[in-house]
């Protein structure tokens, strides 16, 4: 299969005027994003999405229309560990809202252009070493576990190696300076924080981008199904955070549930490899991963609807990449606090 080259021509049509309506249009200026827009935005790419499977649908066929449906659901609920991080980030450095949309903005062009590389190359191995699922199928099942011991503990981003390494070899502004990613002072040219912000969002989603492009080469490997799903996931994550910042917290179960689908996504590719068939169907790996997400955000709400006067609810952060696990109760958070991504009193140590 692979699509024909009229489709690809179309889909990135799609992806450009989506892009221009989003920073021409919609977000010229650099502002703080609305929960209303958000969720009016999220709903948008959602609805876009199974219109999109109607057309793989008419055009490649019923198998095609349920593989996307499937690698997509997988992809945007894997985007949401992305939001974790997101809220950390930006926290960690005290990020102005109204800087927030430019960061995103950016990370998802990376995104798509990284996760071209990792797709098609991805599709290449399995083409050309069949033993190459096997590979996938365990690295799948042993991160979906990694993931879940990790749930809980917080990331230490103050020593992450990362940002040791930029402020070691660049030179660094003490602060914003507006929506700057670089400045020139007396000549020289200077980093802003806010470009080590946006290294921090980007390497975190290639090396997220690692564990998820094998789960949807799982599903399938046919290249325009895994790029469009990943694609259609990604262009809805900015609007997305913006709409779950805020809540983030109370996802208490989510990170467990996203572990367990890695997991199950692992068991499907090597068993399907073992005995030479789809003993998994793709049908039952949407509606695992569809009962798992849902039931992990309805428990989570309900957990944290009223909480009881000092209870402690965890925040679901996992990991950073580069960065090492603090003691669990460093991290907790009380449910009952009104601070939010790039709110006051968040650690701000830009240098």
């Amino acid at each position: 299969m692979g699509g024909d080259i009229w489709l690809w021509v179309a889909f990135a049509v799609l992806v450009v005027g989506l892009l221009v309506l989003d920073l021409g249009v919609l977000h010229r200026e650099a502002r703080a994003i609305g929960v209303g827009e958000a969720l009016w935005l999220s709903l948008g790419y959602i609805i876009l999405a199974p219109l999109f499977a109607a057309g793989v649908y008419w055009f490649l066929g019923r198998q095609a229309g349920v593989e996307f449906l499937t690698g997509y659901f997988i992809e945007k609920s894997l985007s949401i560990d992305n939001i974790f991080v997101f809220v950390l980030i930006f926290s960690n450095f005290g990020v102005p809202a109204a800087y927030q949309q430019r960061v995103l903005f950016w990370g998802v062009l990376g995104a798509l252009a990284l996760r071209a590389v990792l797709v098609f190359a991805g599709v290449q191995l399995l083409h050309a070493f069949a033993w190459m699922t096997l590979v996938f199928g365990a690295f799948l099942i042993i991160t979906g576990i990694r993931m879940l011991f990790a749930a809980e503990g917080k990331p230490d981003l103050q020593n992450n190696a990362v940002l040791k390494l930029l402020r070691r070899r660049l030179p660094v502004t003490e602060d914003y300076e507006g929506t700057h990613f670089l400045v020139r002072r007396d000549g020289a040219l200077y980093v802003t924080p806010l470009f080590l912000v946006l290294v921090m969002v980007e390497f975190t989603d290639l090396v997220f981008a690692v564990d998820s492009i094998p789960a949807i080469l799982a599903i399938t490997q046919d290249p325009f199904i895994v790029y469009t799903s990943n694609v259609m996931a990604i262009l809805g994550l900015r609007a997305l955070y913006f709409a779950l910042a805020g809540i983030a917290k109370r996802f208490v179960y989510l990170k467990y549930a996203l572990s367990l689908i890695l997991v199950l996504v692992g068991v499907k590719m090597t068993v399907n490899h073992l005995y030479g068939g789809k003993i998994i169907p793709t049908e039952v790996t949407l509606l695992a991963t569809a009962v798992l997400i849902v039931g992990a955000i309805g428990l989570s709400l309900l957990r944290t609807r009223t909480p009881k006067p000092g209870e402690e609810v965890r925040m679901p952060t996992g990991w950073v990449p580069g960065s090492r696990s603090q003691p669990n109760r460093a991290q907790t958070l009380y449910l009952a606090s009104n601070g939010t991504a790039g709110s006051k009193g968040q650690v701000t140590e830009h240098r």
